[in-house]
């Protein structure tokens, strides 16, 4: 009976946990920066442009556990951290994978079982993110680069998608984790033009840069907020829809 007495009602917001990923230079760091006091944990060297607070390039993968722990324990003003980028955090992973297997590449551990023992750090990964929202109500962003894969449907054809690029077991389990998978990506408009002799042109039109926040056979991406599919690829933008969708909740 006590369980009974522990039941709550009502909506309990915590800060969103969020995957971003799109095309290469299309801004993702710098959607990140503009996060509200972020503070990046950067595991590739492309922030040399972008008026940010970092930790020093981690090199190994002790240097993000170390960077995690210090934002939860330490004093600081923090409010966003930010892992720039998740698939090189990826290549951490498998050279600690490898270190402690002996090999030189986490493809010389047979069977595909390389993957499935870095899942293991990614859940590790993840649950000090976990206490960083809990523990310090800090919100998380990961940012990484896109893909393009192909999706084998159960209820017909095979297609091309755009993705994370991250292997299928890690995706999994990040994407799950995520509160908000984010696509990143140009909106262009194709244009037909007439080549004479009955014989046409298509031309890549427009390029306005977009955020697609629900899953479609053209990429993968979901959110529990009810946003709107589409918003402008921008911090602003962005937060302003995610108030608007969590002041409609709330009023629902």
């Amino acid at each position: 009976m006590e369980l009974l007495k522990q039941i709550t009602k009502g909506r309990q917001p915590k800060p969103r946990r969020m995957l971003v990923y799109g095309t290469h230079g299309i801004g993702k760091s710098t959607f990140g920066a503009c996060a509200p006091d972020s503070v990046f944990i950067q595991t590739e060297d492309g922030l040399g442009e972008i008026d940010c607070a970092r930790f020093p390039l981690a090199t190994d993968l002790d240097h993000v556990f170390q960077a995690l722990d210090e934002l939860r324990a330490a004093e600081h003003g923090y409010v966003t951290a930010v892992i720039d980028s998740a698939d090189w955090l990826e290549r951490l992973i498998w050279e600690r994978v490898c270190r402690d297997r002996g090999v030189k590449t986490i493809e010389d551990i047979g069977y595909g079982k390389g993957y499935v023992f870095a899942t293991t750090y990614w859940r590790q990964i993840l649950e000090k993110l976990d206490n960083l929202r809990n523990d310090r109500g800090m919100m998380v962003i990961l940012l990484a680069h896109s893909k393009i894969e192909k999706f084998e449907d159960p209820g017909g054809e095979s297609y091309d998608r755009y993705s994370p690029r991250l292997h299928k077991h890690a995706a999994s389990i990040v994407q799950e984790w995520c509160d908000e998978v984010l696509f990143a990506n140009y909106d262009v408009k194709v244009k037909k033009t007439d080549e004479g002799f009955g014989q046409t042109r298509a031309i890549g039109v427009g390029g306005k840069r977009v955020l697609h926040t629900c899953e479609r056979p053209s990429h993968l991406a979901k959110n529990r907020l009810n946003l709107p599919e589409i918003i402008e690829f921008a911090w602003g933008d962005f937060r302003d829809a995610m108030e608007k969708a969590l002041g409609a909740e709330g009023a629902a």
